[in-house]
């Protein structure tokens, strides 16, 4: 959306300015007609929504039976971005000391699976983030990879009974294997609002958390 606005703005300052000859008056002029075609585009034709799924980052990563180990959420995150999917992967507090000797914040975390700071969020101290996991489904509308079942919070989140929401793992000597329904698409609290956010370029957090406070703009960091 902004290069044919730029593309715009430039052609009309090169046209009123009247730098260069004729010749550069019509180029400025088709340059400005190309950009109002690309913008009227993008505002008729949308791009695609972003498919979330989120992953229970601090289940996943005991999934091979030992210490804690991200390169297990590394390897689920590039199974499902290989499915074209995005994912957002939510950790405990303590996640950083089960795999190094310090606290590790969604920067870190993030630069150790090789995604953008703003795809990772850790729950703030004495916050389980299993609830945090269950919001962002029913928000998203979004299938959740992990083992747990959730049962401590199925009152509270009727998703968890929901046939289909989840996506099992395991590891497979020395693989991480997949359930084969990371595509299902279920549909998000607030369809219309969530797809206006995209359209403008940000993906918004619906959670009520600390933890949730906007980190899903679109851009600068990660």
């Amino acid at each position: 959306m902004r290069l044919p606005v730029v593309f715009l703005v430039a052609s009309a300052l090169l046209f009123v300015s009247g730098l260069g000859g004729e010749a550069v008056h019509w180029l400025a002029l088709l340059s400005a007609v190309a950009a109002l075609v690309l913008l009227a585009k993008a505002l008729i034709f949308p791009a695609a929504a972003l498919q979330f799924i989120i992953i229970d980052g601090s289940n996943v990563m005991h999934w091979g039976g030992g210490a804690a180990d991200l390169a297990l959420v590394r390897a689920v995150v590039a199974q499902l971005a290989a499915r074209g999917l995005t994912p957002l992967v939510w950790f405990d507090a303590n996640a950083g000391y089960l795999v190094s000797d310090r606290y590790m914040g969604p920067d870190r975390l993030a630069r150790a699976l090789s995604v953008a700071s703003r795809q990772v969020f850790v729950a703030p101290k004495g916050v389980p983030a299993d609830p945090l996991v269950l919001k962002d489904a029913e928000a998203l509308g979004a299938r959740v990879v992990t083992n747990d079942r959730y049962r401590d919070w199925a009152v509270a989140h009727p998703v968890v009974g929901e046939a289909g929401r989840f996506t099992r793992g395991e590891v497979v000597a020395g693989v991480v294997r997949l359930g084969g329904e990371a595509l299902t698409v279920f549909q998000p609290r607030v369809p219309n609002l969530f797809q206006r956010q995209q359209r403008r370029g940000r993906w918004t957090r619906w959670t009520n958390s600390p933890a949730c406070a906007t980190r899903l703009r679109s851009g600068k960091r990660g």
